[in-house]
């Protein structure tokens, strides 16, 4: 893994050090970056660290990302190469000192007071683990992703067969907000996703961190599956909102990391190592996973392109001969992604006398121990930053 670590020396310190550090993870492009940046730093009054993981995004994205480390000094940890969501939060999470550790997507668009109820929750239930109401799309905060859910694993038991099943419920999906306020209460749940999620940074000391083989899918699941089994406890705060917002984007850069994201292979591998981890059987669930293969990547991308090229019609046969050729060429990226060299770290700080200066300080480090889990990999203090 190659990285680059800026930290600025030019902001003002906070009086007394944040008991939250926001680390914010890629998700799938990164045509949201500044909106999504900035609504944190707009709607987030408590006082925070943050931790900026950004992998391989373009030249005017890293220059903007750069810029804002500089004038709000926050953590810019930088890798020259795309990373799984589980491989960036680590990254992150091994900067974070603070008690609570707050994992967002990169394409999170918060509102007013968001981290505040969360912490509000946390200190009222003693909860490791509390999820907002999760909305996605625009207009903001109105269409409900996700308010927390259901999962377990169960033992099936039909005659003399035993199956030992995954369980999965998401509560209120793609209900309007407004229309259901009475329904949005503070909820115990067992799961939520890691779009946004408030957690008590010690629940990794039993847990491990985050399963880095779990690359395109199943890292929801299994962060709370492995949550729950360590007794601790997860609330959804609904009075804390968060949207997010699907970027369509034919800039190579997000095609090509939409493509690696969701590649068949990314998504067979993590539904293997998922299966086999928790000793689940085959059954429907994964079936229709598997049918499932390139969805995302074709929703996402391809039948957005051929109906501008169509003219918005359906042609079947051309959509035919599309997803083949989509399909090769996924295959060609993850290939290319897997022989890249990805086992070094450079770590960059500002020149002390000109923050602006070009020159930089270098220094290679090797991520062995972060790759093992087992204890956090000290690049640097982190910036604290009061607002």
């Amino acid at each position: 893994m190659t990285a680059t670590l800026l930290e600025p020396r030019t902001a003002t310190r906070a009086p007394l050090p944040a008991s939250i550090t926001i680390v914010v993870a890629p998700r799938e492009n990164f045509g949201y970056t500044q909106q999504s940046l900035e609504s944190i730093y707009q709607y987030t009054h408590l006082p925070f660290e943050l931790v900026y993981v950004d992998a391989g995004s373009p030249k005017h994205i890293h220059k903007y990302l750069v810029r804002t480390a500089t004038r709000l000094g926050f953590t810019l940890l930088r890798t020259e190469h795309f990373l799984a969501p589980n491989q960036a939060r680590n990254l992150g999470l091994s900067q974070a000192t603070t008690d609570y550790v707050v994992f967002i997507d990169n394409d999170i668009h918060v509102s007013a007071g968001w981290l505040e109820k969360l912490w509000q929750c946390a200190q009222e239930t003693e909860a490791t683990v509390v999820c907002p109401l999760t909305c996605i799309g625009k207009p903001l905060h109105n269409r409900i992703h996700l308010a927390g859910g259901e999962a377990r694993i169960f033992m099936d038991i039909k005659g003399d067969q035993i199956r030992r099943r995954l369980y999965e419920k998401r509560f209120l999906v793609n209900r309007s907000a407004a229309a259901i306020k009475h329904q949005l209460y503070r909820r115990s749940c067992e799961f939520a996703e890691l779009h946004c999620l408030l957690v008590k940074r010690d629940i990794f000391e039993q847990i491990g961190y985050l399963d880095e083989k779990l690359l395109g899918s199943q890292e929801d699941m299994d962060f709370c599956l492995n949550v729950n089994r360590a007794g601790g406890q997860m609330f959804c705060e609904p009075t804390s909102v968060v949207t997010h917002v699907p970027s369509a984007s034919y800039r190579w850069s997000d095609l090509a990391y939409v493509m690696l994201r969701w590649s068949d292979k990314w998504e067979v591998e993590s539904l293997m190592h998922f299966q086999q981890k928790w000793d689940l059987d085959m059954d429907q669930y994964f079936m229709q996973r598997y049918k499932q293969l390139g969805h995302r990547r074709h929703q996402t991308v391809l039948y957005p392109l051929l109906r501008q090229l169509t003219g918005g019609s359906t042609i079947a046969w051309l959509e035919t001969f599309a997803i083949g050729l989509e399909r090769w060429f996924n295959q060609v990226i993850t290939d290319r992604y897997r022989q890249r060299p990805k086992n070094t770290v450079r770590k960059l700080t500002p020149a002390t006398t000109s923050p602006t200066r070009k020159s930089l300080v270098k220094q290679k480090l090797r991520l062995s121990a972060l790759k093992q889990h087992s204890a956090p990999v000290r690049l640097s203090q982190p910036h604290l930053m009061s607002h």
